[in-house]
């Protein structure tokens, strides 16, 4: 319901080339809507992990990686198939496979992750990925990284060992599965960039998730736990709360700059710690607070570009 309300089928003229990921200056309208659905769609999808947290005693984090993937393909195909049918052979077929298995090990290390410990630490490791994507952009991307760039970088690793604490009784090993899923999301970012333009921002959304749908979907015979009803219902949640949110997501960069909104992405970790407040009873002591403050701090101070840069940087 919500897809529909939110959608039309463009023209055909208007599907090439899709420049409306690139757009410098939105009316005002558009950016506070992007603001927006930013908000509303970062805010659903801690909901999805919450869901995987309470079904992690009975289930493998495989088959709720399944859930997650399967019935987020299903609710996101007729909407590709209305908008995009002419489009969705992708033109960077390695690259758009390798940006899926990045995906589907990012996503299971997640769920391995908060199956163990607080949602919102978890998420706050999560969000170490943009300072990756810029350590990386050189070497991967060609990029230019400035000096207070590379400052952001080490401020924010910094936050990381707040939550972490090693050597003390605060730590989980668990909190290496959310480290080890930033980084496979980093990559999996960078991929993204690499294939952008190729293809409409919907259809590059499903590359990703068929192939974590079929490859979870051929490993299911040696994990599968046959669900009972009333969890049936909530994985089928976790796959549409997963398909809005990042629909609303794919929606807001199509309004605004990527410069201009993502910061707004870290209002993920604010619903995600009132969630698991109220669902799990987790709120997150003093020093990870003062962790995912760094961490979030780091991580705008790391996308903000000049005025004079945003031009270049969206086009």
């Amino acid at each position: 319901f919500v897809f529909f309300l939110m959608i039309r089928r463009p023209p055909r003229s208007t599907l090439f080339p899709y420049t409306t990921l690139f757009r410098s200056h939105p009316p005002d309208h558009a950016y506070l809507k992007a603001i927006g659905l930013m908000v509303v769609g970062f805010s659903l999808v801690p909901g999805m992990d919450a869901i995987a947290k309470s079904l992690s005693g009975d289930y493998s984090v495989f088959q709720l990686g399944w859930a997650r993937f399967v019935f987020h393909l299903l609710f996101v195909l007729p909407m590709v198939w209305w908008r995009h049918r002419e489009d969705v052979w992708p033109k960077m077929p390695r690259l758009q496979l390798a940006r899926g298995v990045f995906q589907l090990s990012a996503t299971l290390l997640f769920f391995a992750a908060i199956a163990r410990i607080p949602i919102a630490d978890a998420l706050a490791l999560l969000f170490v990925y943009p300072l990756l994507v810029t350590a990386l952009s050189p070497v991967l991307l060609g990029e230019r990284v400035r000096g207070v760039q590379w400052l952001a970088i080490v401020i924010g690793f910094a936050g990381v060992l707040f939550i972490l604490r090693p050597g003390t009784g605060a730590f989980d090993w668990a909190a290496v599965f959310a480290l080890a899923a930033s980084v496979c999301f980093a990559l999996y970012m960078i991929a993204t960039r690499r294939v952008a333009g190729t293809s409409p921002p919907l259809v590059t959304l499903v590359y990703s998730a068929v192939v974590g749908a079929v490859a979870l979907t051929l490993a299911a015979p040696w994990f599968w736990t046959p669900p009972r009803p009333g969890d049936w219902a909530l994985m089928v949640l976790m796959g549409l709360l997963a398909a809005c949110g990042h629909f609303m997501i794919v929606k807001a960069f199509e309004l605004a700059p990527a410069s201009r909104i993502a910061p707004f992405g870290y209002s993920e970790i604010v619903a995600a710690t009132a969630l698991g407040y109220v669902v799990f009873g987790d709120f997150p002591d003093a020093w990870t607070f003062v962790g995912i403050g760094i961490i979030t701090a780091a991580g705008i101070l790391v996308s903000y570009r000049a005025p004079g840069e945003i031009g270049r940087a969206h086009v």
